[in-house]
């Protein structure tokens, strides 16, 4: 058996259950190899836009269990909403054992006060008639990244890097309107008028650890990214965040019965 990596607190969002380019089998796999204090669920981690009866599979099933056993077993987790499972804001601050369903989240972790929430709240792209337009875009997204992952296929079939097509599309738009800097610098402004040390947030599918300065003060800044392209979370423990990057390979490791260095095993992921 196997020893779960403790931590203090874990954070992931944009999850996106019930569509096709949600990597529920990965999450999975790194659910299961750790053990967080508390677990924070930073919004999408059901997509409720683009939900069907026709595609909800076993894997994506699989995830909302385990996050039910974490919870069962011990770990405080925090449903916080987002835009793609708004429908949730309707049970805000229901509780249920360790499981507590809210809109945004203040912690003091190890004296820092920490502000998390999903982010939607400054994107004006999902407000009034253009929340529609918003959903159908959703659509297409996901057709991108099925028509993403064959072109994939045929790549490493013929021995080249693989690319992300989606990730070209929205990278360029949000360059053509600074969306992520723009975003960025909301949440860090308001963090520090509102004297927080950490400011979390999803919604971009952004992954990063930095620290933002203005002339009232500084605010590290974190987005835990996403489990359809990056494949991230933020980690916290003895005192230090980190951005972990799912690799297939050394969660293996994890999962050896014969290993002996466990330390040397989790260094090695966290610098992936």
């Amino acid at each position: 058996m196997y020893s779960k990596r403790e931590l203090q607190v874990l954070v992931i969002s944009d999850v996106h259950l019930g569509t096709f380019g949600c990597h529920a089998k990965e999450l999975l796999h790194y659910l299961k190899s750790v053990n967080p204090k508390t677990l924070i669920l930073n919004g999408d981690i059901i997509d409720m836009w683009n939900f069907s009866k026709n595609y909800f599979p076993a894997s994506h099933m699989d995830v909302l269990r385990q996050i039910m056993k974490m919870a069962s077993y011990g770990s405080k987790v925090y449903y916080i909403t987002g835009n793609h499972d708004e429908m949730l804001r309707k049970y805000t601050d229901l509780q249920l054992g360790n499981l507590e369903i809210v809109d945004k989240l203040v912690l003091d972790i190890d004296g820092k006060k920490t502000w998390i929430f999903h982010g939607d709240v400054f994107d004006s792209s999902i407000k009034g008639y253009a929340k529609i337009l918003a959903k159908l875009g959703g659509k297409g997204y996901d057709l991108l990244i099925l028509i993403n992952r064959f072109i994939n296929w045929l790549l490493q079939l013929f021995g080249q890097e693989k690319m992300s097509l989606s990730k070209k599309v929205k990278d360029g738009v949000k360059k053509a309107v600074s969306f992520v800097s723009d975003f960025e610098s909301t949440a860090a402004e308001l963090a520090i008028e509102k004297e927080y040390d950490y400011v979390i947030c999803g919604h971009i599918h952004m992954p990063q650890i930095k620290n933002v300065s203005n002339d009232k003060g500084t605010v590290t800044y974190m987005n835990s990214g996403d489990w359809i392209e990056n494949l991230t979370s933020l980690e916290y423990n003895n005192g230090c965040w980190q951005i972990f990057n799912y690799d297939q390979n050394y969660l293996d490791l994890i999962y050896q019965k014969d290993y002996f260095n466990q330390e040397d095993i989790v260094a090695k992921i966290l610098a992936s």
